[in-house]
């Protein structure tokens, strides 16, 4: 009796792994992010955003200085896109088209003194600022419809233009930058990415 019970349970061993071998391997269990940066971490509480989240201050050092001025002249916000191997400009972006100066939400520039930029008096406040490239000169626009996400922005809130020049340098910035760089009258806001630079100027008076 003893024998045909081992013979039944061995009888049925060898069928459960016929059939795992039918079936194949079964397939591994991997946690997937679709913003991943190559070679991050996956993160389990949030997607990774390729166009991370940047932030300029003028006074650049602000941060480090605020005890000795309360407040800053100006602060851009902003995602930044890389070039990942394309080409950016009349490529990835038309000539002509508008593009909003990063990635995701809409850039936001806050003034937090009235500022003045070819000849035109900004008065303080928060604007999103987008931009219509062409190949030797970009149009910068500032508008009031802050809060909006991409380049779904209202054209009927634009507030100021500006015309400024686009040069080819000889250079490639992987990722979009914006950064303010101190002038005699001021600042400019320098806009970079892959081979273009664009400088937009800002003065203001300390007071």
């Amino acid at each position: 009796m003893k024998f045909f019970i081992a013979l039944f349970f061995l009888a049925l061993m060898i069928s459960c792994n016929e059939r795992k071998s039918q079936e194949g391997p079964r397939p591994k269990l991997v946690s997937k992010d679709s913003g991943l940066v190559s070679k991050e971490t996956v993160n389990p509480y949030v997607v990774v955003d390729i166009s991370p989240m940047d932030m300029s201050y003028l006074p650049v050092d602000y941060p480090k200085m605020s005890v000795k001025r309360p407040t800053p002249v100006a602060r851009v916000i902003y995602s930044r896109p890389h070039k990942q191997g394309r080409k950016i400009f009349g490529g990835l972006l038309k000539y002509g088209e508008p593009w909003r100066l990063g990635a995701n939400e809409a850039t936001e520039i806050e003034f937090f003194i009235p500022v003045t930029i070819h000849n035109k008096s900004v008065p303080k406040g928060k604007y999103i600022m987008y931009c219509i490239p062409q190949r030797d000169q970009w149009t910068i626009v500032l508008n009031s419809n802050v809060h909006s996400w991409g380049l779904t922005f209202d054209t009927s809130k634009d507030l100021f233009n500006f015309s400024i020049p686009a040069e080819i340098k000889n250079q490639s910035i992987e990722y979009f930058s914006m950064v303010f760089q101190p002038t005699s009258t001021g600042a400019d806001l320098v806009m970079a990415w892959d081979d273009v630079e664009a400088r937009l100027p800002i003065k203001y008076s300390e007071k």
